[in-house]
């Protein structure tokens, strides 16, 4: 009974990680069946502190911090608890829903590029990075949504990673500011950004909509029911986002970080509710 008492305080560690670095991606979970809510929430926790680390622990040691942090990842797996609640709630997700170590290991590899990797200048090492950052955490998230599903999650998988795929690119472009001047860091390959054109930032919208058109049509349209409000709704988020991107103009976007406002936030729920309820996606 007390070792559940801690695992719940884990859960609700996630959560409350969760709340408190994205509104957005909140409102998205909680539009998630309650069976799987939870999973979702741990998935985040997890994610979050290794990108905290290297995004915003200046005054510490990143690189000890990431690895203290990895290695107690891999020794409460085998053990099946950590004191750390955001790792033990997690491990708990990656046990039950069959979550690979090579998920795990290509997520924290790209965190350990970002200590010290500041340009991409291929696509491959491009695409490297935003699998590791990105794409398997859409791959761990479907692990949640399918329970198990083997046929399902094989059939959904590439439309998984192009959705994380999209979501990292969009925020690529809304964080160039502080990304490049505050970081040192260059994401896109073979794009100048101090001498920024019209040309460079569509190439970089198309590529974005041609993610956000294939996960769409074959992934979030066939999401099991649990998982697919709430998809649609970070799908919508997105999408919004992508749109005032596009709007500003080439020569201020290193100037503006865009944001959707928290009515808008709702907006867009209430409308996105009314079309699911409408059988409209």
């Amino acid at each position: 009974m007390k070792k559940q008492l801690f695992d719940e305080v884990s859960y609700a560690s996630s959560k409350l990680v969760t709340k408190k670095y994205s509104t957005s991606f909140s409102l998205a979970t909680r539009m998630l069946a309650s069976s799987i809510r939870g999973a979702i929430y741990n998935i985040y926790g997890f994610v979050r502190f290794a990108d905290e680390i290297v995004d915003s622990f200046h005054d510490y040691d990143k690189e000890s911090l990431l690895i203290s942090f990895e290695k107690e990842y891999f020794s409460a797996k085998k053990a099946g608890i950590s004191l750390n609640p955001i790792i033990n709630s997690f491990i708990h997700t990656v046990l039950k829903y069959d979550i690979s170590d090579e998920m795990v290991k290509a997520f924290l590899k790209s965190m350990k590029a970002d200590l010290y990797k500041t340009t991409y200048e291929t696509e491959a090492e491009y695409k490297e990075y935003i699998y590791g950052s990105a794409d398997v955490v859409g791959l761990m998230c479907l692990k949640v949504f399918v329970n198990g599903n083997q046929e399902k999650y094989d059939s959904l998988k590439d439309a998984a990673q192009r959705l994380g795929s999209a979501f990292q690119k969009v925020n690529f472009l809304r964080d160039l500011k502080d990304d490049f001047e505050d970081l040192n860091r260059s994401y896109f390959p073979n794009v100048n950004f101090k001498n920024f054109d019209k040309q460079s930032k569509l190439a970089i919208i198309k590529d974005i909509e041609s993610d956000f058109e294939y996960a769409f049509q074959n992934g979030v349209l066939k999401l099991p029911v649990e998982a697919k409000f709430g998809v649609y709704i970070a799908f919508r988020y997105y999408k919004r986002l992508l749109k005032k991107l596009k709007a500003v103009h080439y020569t201020k976007i290193m100037e503006t970080r865009v944001r959707i406002s928290n009515p808008m936030k709702i907006n867009l729920l209430a409308r996105s509710y009314v079309k699911y309820k409408l059988n409209m996606i």
